[in-house]
């Protein structure tokens, strides 16, 4: 009797550990986005500009998700990555929805005075980038949300 007691006990634990993956597509939107060109101030005696997104990320109604991790990449137009943040945890709220996330890249553009900011931004060599936001729940594999061009605009602080 007790090794059929055993037996359902285990069954029953394996089977709610191994819960139905949640389709992160359907379970998660990124909205509010604004993006643009951060001033990193002067490094090594030139105007560094980086690329900066801020965003909300919502969860679906009925979503049984309580965090996620997000990898946001900062991409050149080629699809090279030039530069990545991750964001180990983050919650939602009552709401359904995170508070604002904003990431700075670290690499962007540099030029030496008296080139302005502004000027930086008009300049013919400046490269623009893509930003684009995945995100993983407890399952290993990243899933894209959320892709756009960064906006030629400087940010103020």
């Amino acid at each position: 009797m007790w090794k059929r007691a055993a037996a359902l006990a285990c069954v029953l634990l394996i089977t709610g550990a191994c819960s139905k993956p949640i389709d992160l597509k359907q379970a998660l939107q990124v909205t509010d986005v604004s993006t643009g060109w951060w001033d990193a101030g002067v490094v090594n005696g030139q105007n560094k500009l980086v690329p900066s997104v801020t965003f909300t990320l919502r969860r679906a109604s009925g979503a049984d998700l309580s965090s996620a991790s997000l990898n946001v990449m900062f991409k050149n137009l080629q699809g090279e990555v030039r530069d990545e943040k991750y964001i180990q945890r983050v919650d939602f709220g009552p709401n359904g929805a995170t508070a604002p996330i904003t990431v700075h890249a670290e690499n962007g553009h540099t030029a030496d005075p008296p080139q302005t900011r502004l000027d930086m931004l008009k300049n013919s060599q400046f490269q623009d980038v893509d930003v684009e936001v995945l995100a993983r729940g407890s399952a290993a594999q990243w899933t894209p949300l959320h892709k756009e061009r960064v906006v030629r605009t400087l940010l103020a602080h």
